[in-house]
């Protein structure tokens, strides 16, 4: 018996991203989001997937600055964009200052989720370093965790902020930065 139930001719485009500053060749089908291709075609598995329906938040990725959940979003839609996964934060083979602050502040448990809020702080606190802790405790509830009972990603991200502070405040003094609040 012949399988007919495969199609004859599969769609692909090739598309370019730009991944944590490198250029990346990728051959995919237009309807193929941006979690998948990190994922399987990239190998940048630091972003989890979990639901596929944007709501836990375990594939958020920067878009150009901004927290975007990966599974939302076609691989398509992302060329000419600057993206940025969980691997961008660390600094060679030392955590960055917000991983540490998770560590330090017992900020994760199972760690599926993990990559999800580092990625949704890091936009966060780019934008608003100067954020209280209530505002953080509001844009953590983006993303879903079981285990910590969010205090301690919240400790962790305000436990960060302090440096971000003092590092914005230095940018502008320089004015290295036209972003200085």
């Amino acid at each position: 018996m012949t399988d007919t139930t495969a199609p004859a001719h599969r769609e692909v485009q090739l598309i370019t991203l730009d991944v944590n500053g490198e250029q990346h060749e990728v051959i995919t089908e237009p309807r193929r989001t941006l979690v998948d291709v990190l994922r399987h075609e990239l190998r940048l598995t630091g972003t989890h997937v979990g639901c596929e329906h944007g709501i836990c938040g375990a594939c958020t990725v920067l878009v150009d600055d901004r927290p975007v959940r990966a599974c939302l979003m076609f691989a398509a839609q992302a060329e000419g964009a600057r993206i940025r996964t969980v691997e961008s934060l660390s600094e060679g083979d030392q955590l960055g200052d917000l991983q540490r602050a998770f560590s330090e502040h017992h900020g994760l448990q199972c760690g599926f989720c993990t990559p999800g809020f580092l990625m949704l702080a890091e936009g966060f606190l780019a934008e608003r370093p100067e954020a209280t802790k209530e505002e953080i405790r509001e844009v953590v509830a983006a993303n879903l965790c079981r285990c910590t009972g969010y205090q301690t990603i919240v400790e962790a991200i305000d436990g960060c902020a302090p440096a971000r502070r003092r590092a914005c405040a230095s940018r502008c003094d320089s004015k290295e930065s036209d972003v200085c609040s």
